[in-house]
């Protein structure tokens, strides 16, 4: 199957790219879902977005995840200061290197300047 091109309709491009990008109004339909599944865990809307944020850093997740994840945080009442909480916090699960994969995308999710030192 490697290899085989399928036909992709313009619809369907159109809705991979807005993901790829990050762009929330694509995913009203796993909002809905999100609230559900928010109010089935018994956490609050601040507890579940730094959970959510903790499971990103865990699984390494790409930086369009933090893009979204950050921005519904904030807007959750979680703070930038619970943001580095977090990192702290989840540190000797995950490993530094999963936290320092994770510190420049949720840098960026805060529209945060990157050290001049990166090499990016």
């Amino acid at each position: 199957m490697a290899g085989t091109k399928v036909a992709v309709d313009e619809s369907t491009t159109q809705m991979f790219t807005a993901l790829a990008l990050g762009k929330a109004e694509v995913l009203n339909e796993a909002s809905d879902l999100r609230g559900m599944l928010r109010e089935s865990s018994g956490l609050g809307p601040r507890t579940f977005a730094m959970v959510k944020i903790a499971a990103l850093i865990a699984i390494d997740a790409p930086p369009a995840s933090y893009m979204w994840q950050v921005s519904e945080a904030l807007d959750a009442g979680v703070t930038p200061r619970d943001i580095l909480g977090i990192l702290a916090a989840v540190a000797p699960q995950v490993g530094m290197p999963r936290v320092l994969a994770a510190a420049p995308e949720i840098m960026v999710a805060l529209d945060l300047a990157l050290p001049d030192e990166m090499d990016i």
